[in-house]
């Protein structure tokens, strides 16, 4: 096990990588010297990304390089490179150096001064974001502390330096639909803020466009949230009501001799009754889409290529090494020994060296 893991996934990052690596090896060898990893995640770029993490590897011995099969989405590209992490402590970054990896020293510095478990960036500003996406973005999570059954900080991202025991914790949760600040804020232990101001993006655009983030939205808030469908029962309770009301309304006008007027508004009553099934309906498909995805238990991510040094067997996803040793034949009298594939729920993940 090495001291340090610097886990950093990847989307169309040609632009950013030679910086990113010269900046992260430097601090990652000031506080750890040679006991360090990088792993970079290259998830899916149609870019250049995944041949320059091959040409800085070649001069890097600390360095290692996944690439997915395909594009699996940040949150599960981030659980690839974390499942695969060999790191005593392990630092979250991403890869547009919005985040200063040279904050290293100081967070390793609060995590020994605390006693904490995870040291996780709180954002004091946002520079070069637009000022839709700082609306958004504070709106989001203050909805989301109403809505969740835990305490997740505001105004914060996925970076952050957690410890081992941490990670573990957080490897053992299989779910797909991954909101993994959520995650990590569900595990408990000490876990304490580390004030920053987030910087400009390096070079490129942003790889998170609203329809993104609305969908790491649903996500973050069907994940930890369960007030949504008891949202449901209460708007179908007030309809109920409701019908009951215009039911006496009918009754006593009728009883007295008079005709019910108002046809628009009967119509109008019923297409805002359908209108609420329809949300409800709508909210409740968003949990039982969750059920039929976890339940077919797929691999979260599938590794095509590692450059770099040899990975432990992780627990969540498949790569190559894995999807041979599996096909190789037994030989004829001996016994297969038990892997974690007979555990359930668990695949192997091995990697070439």
């Amino acid at each position: 096990m090495v001291g340090l893991s610097v886990v950093i996934p990847c989307y169309n990052e040609e632009e950013c990588l030679p910086e990113l690596h010269r900046r992260v090896a430097a601090i990652a060898h000031q506080c750890f010297g040679d006991n360090h990893e990088i792993v970079l995640i290259n998830d899916g770029s149609r870019d250049r990304t995944w041949t320059i993490m091959q040409q800085l590897s070649a001069g890097d011995p600390e360095l290692v390089c996944l690439n997915l099969a395909r594009n699996h989405g940040h949150q599960l590209a981030l659980t690839a490179g974390l499942d695969l992490c060999r790191g005593e402590k392990i630092l979250v970054i991403d890869a547009d150096l919005q985040d200063p990896p040279e904050l290293l020293p100081d967070m390793l510095a609060t995590m020994e001064r605390e006693a904490a478990d995870v040291v996780y960036g709180l954002r004091t500003s946002r520079e070069g974001e637009s000022f839709a996406k700082k609306f958004t973005a504070g709106l989001f999570y203050r909805i989301l502390d109403r809505l969740t059954d835990i305490s997740i900080p505001l105004d914060t991202g996925d970076f952050r330096l957690m410890s081992r025991r941490a990670l573990d914790v957080l490897m053992a949760m299989p779910e797909q639909a991954r909101f993994v600040r959520g995650m990590v804020a569900w595990i408990g232990y000490r876990q304490v803020p580390f004030p920053y101001a987030r910087a400009q993006r390096l070079a490129g655009v942003t790889h998170y466009p609203f329809t993104k983030m609305l969908s790491l939205a649903f996500d973050a808030i069907t994940g930890f949230s369960t007030k949504p469908l008891r949202f449901a029962s209460h708007a179908g309770l007030w309809l109920v009501g409701l019908l009951v009301l215009v039911a006496i309304y009918i009754l006593a006008k009728w009883l007295s001799g008079g005709t019910v007027e108002g046809w628009t508004s009967l119509s109008l009553l019923i297409i805002g009754i359908g209108a609420a099934q329809m949300l409800v309906l709508g909210v409740i498909g968003e949990y039982l889409g969750r059920v039929y995805v976890e339940a077919k238990r797929r691999p979260l991510y599938i590794v095509a290529d590692v450059v770099g040094r040899d990975r432990p067997a992780g627990r969540l996803g498949v790569s190559p090494a894995a999807v041979l040793a599996a096909s190789s034949p037994v030989p004829a009298g001996s016994t297969p020994a038990a892997t974690a594939a007979d555990q359930p729920g668990d695949v192997p993940s091995q990697t070439r060296p």
